[in-house]
């Protein structure tokens, strides 16, 4: 039971916005950056282009204190396990970013050790193009996540992504636990 649904109507919905608005300007970022693209993030850090200012600046290197995960650079068959790892020890709602064309697509790199897209085994939710990407494109990705992170209900995210919905999700964790289930 959720603090929304102790409420009435009116304040119920004043608090999800309240909670979006937060959300949307504190993003934690965690960068998982294996190339020239890694360098592109940090100029885009920097104080030339004050990333900051948009509530992105706590960049954090544990997944467990992040909730925006940037992918950017070559990713190869070997590294995918620790990124799957990396994006499952985030905690919900997390948000990933795919930084430029090696990231995004492969880019110029079509052999079989390179992944071809990392949405092909995390669900990406912004991409930024470029090869590198200019500082420009990542602060409208970052403001495109924003836009989308403003306008969508946290719990209906979690259960697109898990494709479990919110009470069965509790009964299967519960199941895993061997926990009795509260409702």
């Amino acid at each position: 039971m959720g603090l929304e649904e102790m409420l009435p109507p009116f304040f119920a919905t004043k608090l999800a916005k309240l909670l979006a608005w937060g959300r949307k300007n504190s993003l934690w970022p965690m960068p998982f950056g294996t190339a020239c693209c890694a360098i592109e993030l940090m100029s885009t850090l920097s104080s030339r282009y004050d990333l900051a200012r948009f509530g992105a600046e706590v960049v954090r290197f544990s997944p467990r204190q992040s909730d925006l995960l940037i992918v950017g650079g070559r990713v190869t068959l070997k590294m995918m396990p620790v990124l799957q790892r990396i994006y499952l020890q985030m905690p919900e709602p997390k948000w990933v970013m795919s930084m430029g064309a090696c990231a995004s697509c492969g880019g110029v790199f079509d052999t079989y050790t390179m992944i071809q897209g990392v949405d092909q085994f995390i669900p990406v939710d912004v991409y930024v193009p470029g090869c590198p990407p200019r500082p420009e494109n990542m602060i409208a990705a970052l403001q495109m996540l924003q836009d989308q992170i403003a306008t969508g209900t946290i719990q209906q995210e979690i259960d697109r992504r898990t494709g479990i919905p919110m009470v069965d999700r509790k009964e299967q964790l519960a199941a895993r636990a061997a926990l009795p289930v509260i409702k």
